[in-house]
């Protein structure tokens, strides 16, 4: 009767660790915190099982040695997975305090369910945050592109641009003057071109490009730069100035989005010097 070996190491602990933590946070949150469906509480359930998911996906993989089946690359996916994670329990651990306990008339039971709920998100994404420190590339190791600082970085501006979609989404904010139209294709552009550069390392497919992928890689993330750069000037100038200001008020969704989209524009900014230090500075 084969035997199945478990593998020991930090990771496989912490994988644990981040699988229970998540499967605890939407088990009690769910069937305790009297929430009901729709807005931040669905993304939140879907943050964790989501995190969940994946991450069961991951343990079964190794446990059983199925690597060399599964039609990704095994060492881009995993911290893919967990980078993706730890955003996504990070976000949930703020927004579900912000939104079902602060300010909240709660009974005992349901208080405590939701605090519950909160502190093994926190966990879970402490225990993420671990697996990327673990599994990240450190100075000269050969690893996949998204175990590299840009590669990381490339996760963090995909999930930033998904939250500023939401934010600019719900009410529409960007229909009333071209300029914000352009920042919104600004998002879109290089959320998509992030995205398939993700997709590109998890699944292997990076030599199906007509040019080398280190260049393609320079060029992308220099015309993100600019980009962004426009976006971060203009949003603020079409959203605040009095002169085009829409409908007379400054929400706090408008602000956010103008700090999204700064903090993005350091991000690329970021990626782009470390795009250069490793095509130029390794060659």
């Amino acid at each position: 009767m084969p035997l199945i070996v478990l593998p020991t190491s930090q990771r496989l602990w912490v994988r644990v660790a981040a699988l229970l933590f998540t499967c605890v946070a939407f088990s009690v949150a769910s069937h305790g915190g009297d929430l009901h469906h729709g807005g931040m509480s669905d993304w939140c359930i879907f943050c964790w099982v989501f995190s969940f998911a994946c991450t069961l996906l991951v343990l079964l993989v190794e446990v059983f040695g199925l690597q060399a089946r599964i039609p990704v690359s095994w060492t881009n996916f995993p911290i893919t997975v967990a980078c993706y994670a730890s955003l996504l329990c990070l976000s949930a651990s703020v927004i579900f305090p912000l939104f079902f306990l602060k300010d909240q008339r709660l009974n005992g039971e349901v208080r405590g369910h939701r605090i519950a709920a909160t502190v093994f998100s926190c966990l879970a994404a402490v225990a993420y945050m671990g697996e990327v420190s673990l599994t990240k590339a450190r100075p000269g190791e050969v690893a996949g592109y998204m175990a590299t600082a840009p590669g990381l970085l490339k996760v963090c501006q995909t999930f930033v641009a998904c939250i500023i979609f939401i934010l600019v989404s719900d009410p529409v904010s960007y229909n009333h003057h071209a300029a914000l139209k352009w920042c919104m294709a600004v998002y879109c552009i290089c959320f998509i071109l992030s995205m398939a550069v993700v997709v590109l390392c998890v699944g292997e497919c990076t030599g199906w490009l007509p040019i080398p992928f280190s260049k393609f890689l320079s060029a992308y993330g220099l015309l993100a730069v600019i980009m962004y750069l426009t976006a971060t000037i203009i949003w603020p100038v079409f959203q605040f100035d009095k002169q085009f200001q829409h409908g007379g008020q400054t929400s706090s969704k408008l602000i956010a989005v103008a700090v999204l989209t700064a903090l993005n524009f350091l991000l690329y900014l970021a990626d782009l010097a470390y795009t250069a230090r490793l095509v130029f500075v390794s060659v």
